[in-house]
């Protein structure tokens, strides 16, 4: 879900309450800004943050990684990050 910067400083208990299901991106001048996650989502999005360099991965991992895909539930999160730019 998208917000202004205004809709959500009017509204931060909604959104916070949104939030626990689902991220909510607050936009900026038409932009995305910040988003709001649960703290639940935010330990394991922070958790998933382990690299390593790919020669250091064996054979097994690596065909797990070629042959993985995003479950067709979660297509709806390429939204958020759609319009992303770093």
């Amino acid at each position: 879900m998208k917000v202004t910067s205004t809709e959500f400083q009017q509204n931060i208990g909604r959104y916070q309450d949104l939030a626990q299901r689902e991220p909510v991106a607050v936009t900026k001048n038409g932009r995305p800004h910040t988003v709001l996650m649960s703290a639940a989502l935010f330990e394991m999005v922070m958790k998933g943050r382990v690299s390593r360099p790919v020669e250091d991965l064996d054979d097994d991992t690596l065909r797990a990684i070629a042959n993985s895909s995003v479950p067709d539930a979660f297509a709806d999160l390429d939204k958020l990050v759609e319009d992303w730019k770093p």
